[in-house]
């Protein structure tokens, strides 16, 4: 990364995107059914996740993913997840939010997405909209280059997020701008210079201006 500007991060599920982006790359990849089956066997655990309490929800995550793609081929999940993260940058991205992106990268900024999202599709999508680097959930290969359905290091989510923010290599600038829209990004905002809270999709994206801009600290 650029590491002489200041760092810019986004959220993705929900800030940079309209919708979850999860769950339908799981339907994809293990079938709307087995999806379905599988949050019918969780439905106690997504209960406790939606009632606030983050340990659940990452658990119930990694539950999630384990039974869905445990013994797939890493090469095919990665095939599917490039031509699914091209197409979220495509269809699925908020304009206003995708224009504060472009915004902070001509103006030289280093523009770091950190998401709980999975790096399989996550990368491609991010690439596709001029990121500079990708902070998220990665899923584990084994030797013989199969998903183990773990997560490497856990969920990328609350505080995972800074703390990996923090040690991803030329991440030795200030947190400048910091953009989320919910209870996850909560730690992010709140390292940032200047923290902006997404509203939820439908509701149009208002940012601030950017005229009160940090100066690069060299």
């Amino acid at each position: 990364m650029r590491g002489e500007h200041a760092i810019v991060a986004f959220d993705f599920d929900g800030t940079l995107t309209r919708r979850d982006t999860l769950l339908p790359f799981l339907a994809r990849l293990a079938g709307p059914w087995a999806l379905a089956r599988a949050l019918a066997r969780q439905a106690p655990a997504l209960a406790r996740a939606a009632a606030g309490a983050d340990d659940a929800r990452d658990a119930a995550k990694e539950r999630l993913v384990r039974t869905l793609l445990a013994g797939l081929d890493a090469s095919e999940v990665r095939a599917a997840g490039d031509a699914y993260g091209r197409r979220l940058a495509r269809r699925a991205v908020r304009s206003a939010v995708a224009e504060r992106l472009r915004a902070h990268r001509d103006a030289g900024d280093t523009v770091v997405v950190v998401s709980a999202s999975l790096d399989a599709y996550l990368e491609p999508a991010c690439a596709a909209l001029g990121v500079d680097a990708v902070v998220c959930s990665r899923l584990e290969v084994d030797a013989a280059g199969h998903l183990t359905g773990r997560l490497v290091g856990g969920n990328c989510r609350g505080p995972a997020k800074v703390v990996r923010l923090v040690e991803h290599p030329g991440a030795d600038a200030p947190l400048a701008w910091a953009y989320g829209d919910s209870h996850g990004d909560r730690e992010l905002l709140a390292r940032a210079e200047h923290p902006v809270r997404v509203p939820r999709w439908p509701r149009p994206a208002r940012l601030p201006a950017l005229d009160d801009r940090p100066r690069p600290r060299r």
